[in-house]
């Protein structure tokens, strides 16, 4: 491979300056993208093309020197697959026809044939994997077990996850039997996306941030864990990142999972991060994402301040603490990438 940094980032081997890629990095902030949406028509039928999905997964290489690309899909295809009836709602966002608002619903959840029916999201990574050529890895992904539960149990988004909780708390072996359906799926999900070329892969934990500690432990985190092993078991040399939005006070348990790096919102301090876990397992982030839309000469700064908050040597992999949001200007998104790029050498030295 080329440009293999960021796989040796995370394994914590030495680098010469810190990788960077971004969440969102295929997305509406650029023109290109819109224009190809628009063309698709709609967002399923964009990610559901695997050609049109390849073409908006390159479209952020071709702008910036990035060390990666990842997947354009959504975390939302497996619970589609199980028969749940995803559509999107302008200005509302996801939504479920038929959300699991009952006992029946969820022991009638289907089980499907993920390599059948999200077959779309395979070919698209084996297509990507053929257009990048080598110049830099492929990063996989899927939602966890209970971000995908509360979108599943709530019909969409949710501001208090009233139904969600209530279920785990009034019901917990309910809750546990549709997670158990759900790591399942996840499992055979990520290993389809491995053997289709993916180089890594992520599970992105959303909405763990919400739950009381042993709740996380018990409902996001257990199951996440389980998903590593079993994909471990399969492709052990596939390094695999966790991250858990508002996970900061749990970091000594998420690196405990077995992932082999941990991602990191923006609340949290990556210097004490690393005072915590950083001798276990490769960090990933973590400027905040709004910061975007201030002056270059802001964003430099920040950058700074991050890689200087994680010091010297490898087991950084620079990136935004949450996705980059529509409105911001991709000139700001360059003024990032180059302040990385300039000012990480001195921290590989």
């Amino acid at each position: 491979m080329q440009n293999d940094r960021l796989l040796r980032a995370i394994r914590r081997e030495p680098v010469d300056r810190t990788p960077i890629w971004f969440m969102r990095q295929a997305g509406r902030y650029l023109p290109e993208y819109r224009a190809t949406r628009a063309q698709a028509g709609d967002f399923i039928s964009l990610m559901s093309n695997p050609e049109l999905a390849t073409e908006v997964t390159l479209q952020p290489l071709r702008r910036f020197p990035l060390d990666a690309a990842i997947l354009f899909s959504d975390i939302l295809t497996v619970p589609d697959a199980m028969g749940l009836g995803l559509h999107f709602v302008e200005g509302e966002g996801p939504k479920f026809h038929r959300p699991l608002r009952d006992e029946a619903a969820c022991q009638n959840l289907a089980t499907p044939a993920i390599s059948e029916k999200l077959d779309y999201v395979f070919k698209a990574v084996s297509l990507i994997k053929q257009e990048l050529d080598g110049s830099v890895p492929l990063i996989g992904f899927c939602g966890s077990p209970w971000t995908l539960l509360t979108y599943m149990v709530e019909g969409g988004a949710s501001k208090d996850y009233q139904n969600t909780k209530k279920l785990i708390y009034d019901r917990p072996e309910l809750a546990e039997q549709v997670l158990d359906k759900l790591c399942s799926a996840l499992i055979d999900y990520l290993c389809n996306q491995i053997e289709a070329g993916a180089d890594t892969v992520m599970m992105f934990d959303s909405w763990g941030g919400v739950l009381s500690t042993p709740a996380y432990l018990k409902f996001s985190l257990a199951p996440m864990q389980k998903i590593i092993s079993a994909v471990k078991a399969k492709h052990p040399n596939t390094p695999i990142t966790l991250f858990t939005k508002g996970g900061g006070q749990w970091l000594p348990a998420i690196a405990e999972s077995g992932c082999d790096m941990v991602g990191l919102d923006w609340q949290t301090d990556i210097h004490l991060a690393r005072q915590q876990i950083g001798d276990q397992v490769a960090l990933q982030g973590n400027m905040d994402p709004t910061l975007l839309y201030t002056d270059p000469s802001v964003i430099r700064d920040e950058v700074a301040r991050i890689l200087a908050g994680f010091g010297q040597g490898s087991g950084h992999v620079f990136n935004l603490g949450h996705g980059i949001t529509p409105q911001v200007n991709p000139e700001h998104v360059a003024a990032m990438v180059e302040a990385v790029q300039q000012i990480s050498p001195q921290y590989h030295r």
